[in-house]
């Protein structure tokens, strides 16, 4: 739970679905936000510290893009406290994926398993069904996804020991759990409409790196460090994930060196601390795609080639999603070009060619 001037500022960001409509979410902002000290983010505890940054990284966003004009200056009330969050949780200081959707959901039921019919998102911009789907949607692929990420460690065991049958039987165990992600990726259209989802979730949901809208970036008052120079950085993205780059280590996918690979690498700080670790971890001690080579057995050969389908399918119906979702919605505003990411890209050429590196 939070206390103090962290349950204010709280009580504030819950607010923004009211707050955002009237077009005057800045001067609010500016009112009602109390002053927190570097002191009081220091005593914070991890779980506390995350919520906060869920709730600052919300404020901050409705701040440069919750008026008709997009600002390219945060106010110290604003720029301090989300600073010291996320050099707290070694992150990057506006919102990412962690924020967005890993550590912004509750249970239902908390006796009951974390499943699309017993999690509800706890921050929200607009607090409409589709914004909340969308991001429920995540929420229920990673947890699906925790249980392919724990076979990791004995099938690169099984791979370390030439075990081919073990190898085997628990490469078929995590196809099994990606043919569960893919389908909870396909209901994404159930309670999300692309028209509102581009209209109403995707503006807020910006970075300051590459976007038309921000010049250099965006500049944090009062922040000493920084010397008042704007910062640029990439917006919450999917590609945050760390799942799909969890699965590219274990399998040894690798994507070409070119501008696309060197936008992957930057996203790599935007994850949590123990994610990046993970990630390296894993990269380092998987040798299951030579193990599978040199294997020569078609029953293993078939389970690894199923694992790296079941990604690429996942790939795949991201990229029509985009798409559909982004792509062909056509007019935009300050800040929302359907032919740039969230994160700062031309996606549409980078999720064909991921997907068409994994395939």
């Amino acid at each position: 739970t939070l206390e103090g001037n962290f349950a204010q500022a709280r009580a504030v960001a819950m607010r923004l679905p009211e707050i955002l409509p009237t077009g005057k979410v800045r001067e609010v902002l500016e009112e009602q936000l109390p002053v927190i000290t570097a002191e009081e983010i220091a005593a914070l505890d991890e779980p506390a510290a995350r919520m906060a940054m869920v709730h600052y990284s919300f404020l901050v966003q409705s701040y440069i893009w919750g008026a008709a004009e997009a600002v390219t200056t945060l106010p110290a009330v604003l720029a301090s406290p989300m600073v010291a969050l996320a050099d707290k949780l070694d992150q990057q200081p506006l919102l990412q994926y962690s924020g967005y959707v890993l550590d912004n959901w509750g249970l239902i039921d908390p006796a009951a398993p974390v499943h699309l019919d017993n999690i509800y998102m706890i921050q929200k911009f607009a607090a409409g069904t589709d914004e909340a789907w969308f991001v429920l949607i995540h929420v229920a692929i990673e947890a699906q996804a925790g249980k392919a990420l724990a076979l990791f460690a004995p099938i690169i065991a099984a791979a370390e020991a030439g075990d081919v049958d073990t190898a085997r039987g628990l490469l078929e165990q995590m196809v099994g759990i990606w043919s569960g992600i893919n389908a909870i990726f396909d209901r994404m259209p159930e309670q999300c409409d692309p028209y509102i989802y581009f209209r109403r979730v995707r503006p807020y949901i910006h970075g300051w790196k590459d976007n038309p809208a921000l010049g250099a970036g965006v500049v944090y008052e009062g922040v000493e460090r920084l010397g008042g120079q704007p910062q640029a950085y990439r917006g919450q993205t999917g590609s945050q994930s760390s799942i799909v780059p969890s699965m590219d280590a274990l399998l040894g996918v690798g994507h070409a060196a070119d501008p696309l690979k060197a936008y992957l690498d930057e996203l790599h700080i935007y994850r949590p601390t123990g994610h990046r670790r993970f990630i390296e971890d894993v990269r380092a001690a998987s040798k299951l795609r030579s193990f599978v080579s040199g294997a020569g057995n078609k029953g293993l050969t078939d389970a690894y080639n199923g694992a790296i389908q079941a990604v690429a399918a996942f790939r795949s119906r991201h990229l029509e999603y985009a798409a559909s979702y982004i792509n062909k919605q056509g007019s935009k505003t300050a800040g929302n070009d359907p032919d740039v990411g969230t994160g700062g890209t031309p996606f549409m050429k980078y999720l064909k060619k991921h997907r068409d590196e994994t395939a």
